[in-house]
């Protein structure tokens, strides 16, 4: 049987078709009733066929109705979680589990400072003028206080605090604050007994005066954490202090220090003690003294030093009005200093042996020298008188020294000039400070003679123009009375260290001023100012030979900047031909009077004469030399 063989079909290509009428039609025959229908249209209405977009595949969503899609979402929730759990752990106890223990243990660790013993202070004698003694401090964690107000009702009593005070202190957050400062141990131990919440205490001590206001200004004063704020308590606070130790532990909830744990502890070294110069019953007689006058001349303010010429040593050192060390906020401000060395002022006449010692070493003039001495000097536009009048004097030099005359004394400096007088000046150590390194120390005043006018060199030379502490106007007397050498002044003896030995202050510097020749002749004229002609025969002490120089000074009021009431002084040496001791007494601004000689005369006398006793100084036995005070 023979078969028709068709045409392959091309590939994509369909072999026939159906129209739109049912029938089949081959290819390349285009079907009648789509052709008749295609004439019929106009070739505008013609449309193209629609096109339909390519059919999506539908997507198979996951039901949670059937079991075993819930099972697969549990058990993936699960496995996320777990490996969030699981890398928390892994960060927790491996990656930050040092640093988390470090916290944890920070957070059990106290830190306590273990205070040093600050060292004593005590006079040239051993006598103790400042020590510490044991206290406590009152401290809280605010955050352990269950009944702030209970607590305080209890403490009240005890620390002398009102209660309502103490309730603030122990109301907050504050892991640390102090409840009571320097409590005794009697009063630490009846609050333990208490067993308070949050209430603890740290181991201080507390500064002591045995001594009360004995020595005020030259001890100082110290504040509640013991460190020093004024006087040697300020100046040698480091050596006084020592080194503070420190205690680290463990504590438990209730802030107790756990005594299984580990601890560490660096004990505290003590300070020094210090041994100053300070003579306690020389410094003692000269407070009261001083004092006694201060309120009898109606002074704004007085002091005295007592100094040892030899060795610069100084046995008192007393300031009037003084203050309480164990209570200074109840002093003004301006008593809780030293004046002996913080206050300068016009020396006045007790200035005049500096002129006299220059032109003397100078060879311009000898003690017995004439000096004509008129009512009046004119100078630099100014004229000039003594502080009493009178007519023409014929005196000696060391007349005008007793007499205390203003023109005779710039009558001598004029055979020196401006220069040669500075330099002696200089020498004697005015415009320098002491040296005594002591806080507030001052240097004095003194411009250079290149600024000087004409009148400023003539009252330079009799103690006006120029300002100096008291210690620096003892020491020019101390230099005289030791055959012309300065010694610098001397406040500490040494100190004892924490292994209790004992080390001296290093020996002061010394410098010649004048020769001895020379001190020896100023100190005779001296001697003449206690005499019956001269200007302080009350400072005069029976069985002893006995030298110094009165002073009366204007005195400069900063409030005006002008020269208002006066600064009264005396200042001498006794034995005067064995010289053992230099007392120096000066009052500011006195009501009652004015003279040197008969305000600070009789305290020099009071202080002198317990002095030379205390330390058992014998009179020489020999008799004074008789000057001329007035020439032929």
């Amino acid at each position: 049987m023979s078969t028709t063989r068709q045409p392959p079909r091309q590939p994509g290509r369909p072999s026939g078709s159906t129209d739109r009428t049912g029938r089949t039609t081959q290819p390349g025959t285009r079907s009648t009733a789509r052709s008749t229908r295609r004439q019929s249209v106009a070739p505008s209405a013609r449309r193209a066929p629609a096109r339909r977009p390519p059919a999506r595949p539908r997507r198979r969503l996951l039901s949670l109705a059937d079991p075993r899609h819930r099972l697969r979402a549990a058990l993936l929730t699960a496995a996320v979680v777990g490996s969030l759990f699981v890398g928390r752990l892994v960060d927790l106890q491996a990656i930050q589990a040092p640093a988390y223990a470090a916290e944890a243990e920070a957070g059990r660790l106290r830190t306590v400072d273990l205070p040093a013993v600050r060292g004593d202070i005590t006079d040239v004698h051993g006598v103790v003028l400042a020590t510490s003694v044991e206290a406590w401090d009152v401290t809280t964690d605010q955050t352990l206080v269950t009944d702030p107000a209970g607590e305080a009702a209890q403490l009240a009593p005890l620390v002398g605090i009102d209660a309502g005070t103490l309730q603030s202190r122990l109301t907050g957050t504050k892991r640390f604050a102090y409840v009571a400062r320097q409590v005794t141990p009697k009063v630490w131990d009846q609050i333990k007994a208490l067993g308070l919440p949050g209430i603890f205490s740290e181991q201080t001590s507390r500064r002591d005066y045995p001594s009360g206001g004995l020595a005020a200004s030259v001890v100082g004063f110290a504040g509640q954490d013991g460190s020093g704020l004024g006087g040697l308590e300020l100046g040698w606070q480091q050596q006084l202090a020592g080194k503070s130790g420190v205690h680290i532990f463990e504590a438990g909830a209730g802030g107790r220090e756990i005594p299984s744990a580990s601890s560490e502890e660096t004990d505290p070294v003590p300070g020094v003690d210090l041994r100053l110069t300070l003579d306690r019953d020389i410094q003692w007689e000269a407070q009261q003294a001083l004092a006694t006058q201060v309120q009898a001349a109606k002074a704004d303010s007085g002091t005295v030093v007592v100094m040892d010429p030899r060795t610069g040593a100084i046995l008192a050192l007393a300031t009037v009005p003084s203050f309480d060390p164990a209570d200074p906020g109840a002093a003004a401000p301006a008593d809780r200093g030293n004046r002996a060395l913080s206050d300068v002022y016009e020396p006045g006449s007790t200035s005049k042996i500096m002129t006299m010692s220059a032109v003397i070493q100078e060879g311009k003039l000898t003690p017995n020298s004439t000096i004509v001495v008129p009512s009046s000097l004119s100078r630099g536009g100014r004229t000039f008188h003594d502080d009493v009048p009178h007519g023409q004097w014929k005196l000696t030099l060391t007349g005008v020294l007793a007499r205390s005359s203003n023109m005779g004394t710039m009558l001598a400096a004029e055979t020196l000039g401006p220069n040669k007088l500075y330099t002696y000046l200089k020498k004697f150590g005015i415009g320098d400070p002491p040296g005594l390194d002591f806080p507030g120390e001052s240097p004095g005043l003194l411009s250079p003679p290149s600024s000087w006018s004409t009148a400023q060199f003539e009252t330079i030379a009799f103690g006006q123009g120029l300002a100096v502490n008291a210690v620096q106007a003892a020491s020019v007397y101390a230099t005289i009375a030791n055959d012309g050498v300065r010694v610098r002044p001397s406040l500490v003896a040494g100190s004892t260290g924490p292994n209790g030995v004992f080390t001296p202050a290093p020996a002061p510097t010394k410098t010649r001023v004048v020769s001895a020749t020379t001190a020896a002749e100023v100190r005779a004229m001296l001697e003449s100012v206690v005499s019956d002609e001269g200007t302080a025969p009350m400072a005069r002490i029976p069985g002893y030979r006995v030298a110094g120089k009165t002073g009366t000074a204007n005195r400069i009021d900063s409030s005006c900047g002008c020269y208002r009431g006066y600064t009264a002084s005396f200042i001498g040496f006794a034995p005067a031909d064995a010289p053992r001791l230099v007392v120096a007494v000066t009052l500011q601004n006195p009501k009652n009077g004015h003279f040197g000689g008969r305000l600070a005369g009789p305290v020099f006398k009071d202080v002198m004469s317990f002095a030379l006793q205390t330390l058992q100084i014998p009179p020489t036995g020999t008799t004074p030399p008789r000057l001329r005070i007035t020439a032929p």
